[in-house]
């Protein structure tokens, strides 16, 4: 398992790169959301200027409706993006 996405506050720039070497373990890495809107911010978060994203492979995006969980009621810290897809995670988890 690869080390925990944990850090201050970073720029934008950064940040993408956090994540590029936080993802960069992983051979096929998996990203669940709950909203659409998430999906879009993460990606977002890939792109580092015009033209020019972080290098990735492979990422697969699913989108989880949770009509009966609330990330934010079940966070450590609701309504923190971090936070709240540890919460996320632990219930998808749970349920396998």
């Amino acid at each position: 398992m690869p080390e925990q996405l944990s850090c201050p506050r970073l720029p934008r720039r950064d940040a993408a790169h956090a994540l590029e070497r936080y993802l960069g373990h992983d051979e096929q890495p998996l990203i669940v959301a709950d909203w659409p809107e998430d999906v879009a911010q993460f990606c977002n978060l890939l792109i580092t200027g015009p033209g020019d994203m972080v290098e990735l492979r492979n990422l697969t995006f699913q989108v989880t409706p949770m009509s009966n969980f609330s990330t934010a009621a079940n966070s450590k810290v609701p309504h923190n993006a971090l936070h709240d897809a540890r919460a996320l995670r632990d219930h998808v988890l749970a349920m396998e």
